[in-house]
């Protein structure tokens, strides 16, 4: 048996850190896995999920090969240098002849796969795109636009010190989203000085724990926050003085909260006004409140509202800037700046933290406007599964004139595209997550690799790197000197890599890819793609030198940037980098330190909601449907063997057992899905967890995979083949995947 290896879990955004002893013949197998107790913050916590991590390290359906589509829609592989050169000259040709603002970037990492953003940005820099997007306007972007105006950086609670925890759309049982979850939440439970509070239609396991559970409406979320905002200011249960020192922009908010009939948005939102009163007080009699929110709300209507609406109730309570409430965290990343900046070329979306809603993509392809997107490239992400309407996409990406996917398999997305390049999975690979936003102490993890990657097979650092010198010339004497440098030591190649981008600031465009044909080279065995890390550890430096200090880092002679890169680079469970006071959270804020709760946009989306709710389902689709919900055993889709799974296999349609009986339905018999765009054949489950006239499916189900008598089958329904690219937000066009009208019929 080998020694205990580290690295993390790659399952979901909390990349808990895992130890692993690898076996079999050629080592590429976890014989055992736990946590890891030398994490920072996950401590050796482990869900069950990660047990299962050999089914995405020995994907039965990996590509191995670089494939190009052939006349009859079929695929052949092709070598690397082939399909490099194909590549860049399709895309430099659509660059030269419409402009490299046609193609559009699809992507940049998933869950754990951070570095493919750093790199692609040299090959995106050199065929001039300028739009793009990825998962996270699917889900956050309404949520980052929201902070920003507020805060002007996304706030987090911490859920470890607080007295009162409120989770919002969201099941940390099986979503996670708070380190240690599910010891987390027992702890909360357990404490008779701690309380939890869960907004969900959904009785889930974590509401099983929770004090209160408020089974709102499904969709109705809005008018309940906004009742409990409007108990607070109308009866004066506000914290007068946090508002007078630390908030702006406050008297036309109170204003209009002051007008709403509590009693009303009580009734449309289900829940009374005695909870809601109950709910109210509990708040204003707790020290700490943390408050988290998620994809229950933020992929449904009115979902930037609620993400307002929520942040109204803690900061107008104090619930801010102290240990056990919430906070603005700063790390290596800037994930979650939410700027809007500017439309789309075609539809006039919103753009926000530079990503067009994902819902949008196929609609600036379908058409024939001449600012159309003419090609995209879809680096580590799968939008025909993940993104609404999925036949709309593949109808997109065939009107596309190229595309290319970078991915480790054959994904949904990849059938459809005209390239399909195979990478190195995330254990074959030095990588990292951005996902880190503990405070005051900040962490950050690069994980070494444990296994070479199959003969043949790149990264994604490679790739851009090959490519981007079938577009440019790449200047070598430059490369040849920086590399002389670094045999001088770290201080040295950093004053020449400033040098030369002073004398040459385009040089900029293609820095992730010098740094890692230099520093990368220079770098332990395996660890060439953590190159791109190195100017964010000299950003953070200098932004931050106090904190860093603090951690422990210190300078040693060689510029406290390159000591903190040195200090990332060699802490296998990953290390503190940042050590702040919980006043630093203020810094955030901008120069007057307070909190701005104007935002007119959004003040008169709350005038809308006094006129009443509009009926979300009909006679012809008379329930709604969660499409997508987190279960026992789903996770992001880059485990695609359905065999990981110990139970629900299929991702059955949960139903309460009155509308059940009323269809004829039980558990085990079988159903037809129909929305307005499409119709699925679905297991049926009976459980008295979902409210009446509420449904829903698990994500993670309808992926494609070889079986055993090596046919092409997909296992359980792909909700997005359900769901409608015309449902989003009005602010930021994330889907409202949450609330979908559907019918169901007795098979």
């Amino acid at each position: 048996m080998s020694d205990w290896k580290v690295s993390c879990c790659v399952l979901c955004g909390n990349n808990c850190g895992i130890k692993v002893q690898l076996g079999s013949e050629n080592g590429q197998e976890f014989t055992r896995i736990k946590g890891d107790e030398n994490h920072p913050f996950s401590k050796g916590y482990l869900c069950n999920k990660a047990s299962r991590l050999n089914y995405y390290l020995n994907a039965k359906d990996r590509l191995l090969t670089p494939m190009r589509r052939n006349d009859t829609g079929g695929y052949d592989a092709i070598d690397w240098d082939t399909a490099l050169s194909e590549i860049a000259d399709k895309l430099t040709g659509i660059r030269d002849e419409f402009g490299g603002d046609k193609i559009f970037y699809y992507g940049g990492g998933g869950q754990g796969n951070h570095t493919p953003g750093l790199y692609s940005r040299s090959t995106n820099a050199t065929l001039g795109i300028e739009y793009r997007t990825n998962a996270l306007a699917q889900e956050k972007t309404g949520e980052f636009w929201v902070c920003n105006q507020m805060f002007g950086g996304w706030a987090h609670p911490d859920m470890d010190n607080c007295d009162l925890a409120i989770f919002i759309g969201k099941n940390p049982w099986h979503s996670h989203g708070i380190q240690r979850a599910r010891a987390t939440l027992r702890e909360i439970a357990k404490d008779s000085g701690r309380k939890m509070i869960v907004i969900d239609p959904k009785r889930s396991e974590t509401a099983d724990l929770a004090d209160i559970h408020l089974a709102v409406r499904p969709a109705r979320d809005a008018w309940l926050l906004a009742a409990i905002a409007a108990t607070l200011v109308q009866q004066e249960m506000y914290d007068r003085q946090f508002i007078q020192d630390r908030v702006k922009g406050y008297e036309d908010l109170f204003a209009i909260l002051e007008s709403i009939d509590t009693p009303e948005f009580a009734e449309i939102s289900g829940i009374s006004p005695e909870q809601i009163q109950e709910v109210a007080q509990l708040i204003v009699d707790s020290d700490r409140v943390a408050v988290v929110e998620d994809l229950g709300v933020q992929m449904n209507r009115h979902s930037t509202l609620v993400s307002y609406l929520q942040r109204l109730i803690w900061v107008t309570t104090g619930n801010f800037g102290r240990p056990g409430t919430n906070y603005i965290p700063l790390g290596m990343g800037t994930l979650g700046e939410g700027q809007r900046q500017g439309k789309s070329p075609v539809t006039g979306a919103p753009i926000i933290s530079g990503l067009i809603p994902c819902n949008s993509v196929a609609e600036e392809i379908l058409t024939d406007h001449p600012s159309r997107f003419r090609a995209m490239i879809v680096d580590s992400a799968n939008p025909v599964h993940s993104v609404a309407d999925s036949e709309k996409f593949r109808e997109a990406m065939d009107r596309l004139e190229f595309s290319v996917v970078i991915d480790v398999a054959m994904t949904e997305t990849a059938r459809e595209a005209d390239y399909v390049l195979p990478v190195a999975n995330q254990y074959e690979k030095a990588e990292a997550a951005f996902f880190n936003f503990e405070f005051p102490n900040n962490y950050f993890h690069v994980r070494h690799p444990l296994f070479e990657a199959p003969e043949g097979l790149l990264t994604e650092a490679e790739i851009h790197s090959r490519l981007l010198t079938k577009m440019v010339t790449i200047p070598e004497d430059l490369i040849s000197n920086l590399n002389a440098a670094l045999d001088e030591g770290m201080a040295c190649f950093q004053e020449q890599v400033f040098k030369a981008l002073a004398e040459d600031p385009s040089l900029m465009d293609i820095a992730p890819t010098l740094l890692y044909r230099t520093l990368g080279q220079h770098l332990p065995a395996g660890m060439e793609t953590a190159a791109g890390l190195w100017p964010l550890a000299q950003q953070l430096a200098v932004r931050k030198q106090a904190a860093v200090e603090k951690a422990g880092i210190s300078d040693q002679g060689q510029g406290l940037g390159n000591a903190l890169f040195d200090v990332i680079i060699n802490s296998p469970s990953g290390a503190i980098i940042l050590s702040e006071e919980w006043a630093d959270t203020w810094s955030r804020l901008g120069s007057d330190g307070k909190v701005n709760l104007s935002n007119p946009e959004l003040l008169a989306e709350i005038d809308v909601l006094q006129a009443g709710a509009s009926d979300e389902t009909s006679s012809e689709y008379p329930f709604l449907m969660a499409a997508g919900e987190r279960r026992a055993f789903t996770a992001n889709t880059i485990i695609r063997d359905p065999d990981w799974r110990r139970k629900d296999a299929e991702g059955a349609l949960l139903i309460h057992p009155e509308d059940a009986a009323r269809l004829n339905l039980g558990s085990g018999s079988r159903a037809t899905i129909t929305t307005q765009t499409g119709d699925a054949n679905v297991l049926v489950e009976v459980s008295d967890r979902m409210m009446r006239g509420h449904v829903s499916l698990p994500n993670g189900y309808g992926l494609g995979s070889t079986s055993k008598d090596g046919e092409w089958e997909l296992t359980g329904v792909a909700p997005n083949e359900l769901t409608s690219f015309e449902d989003r937000d009005k602010f930021a066009g994330t889907p409202w995947h949450k609330s979908i009208p559907v019918r169901i019929e007795a098979c």
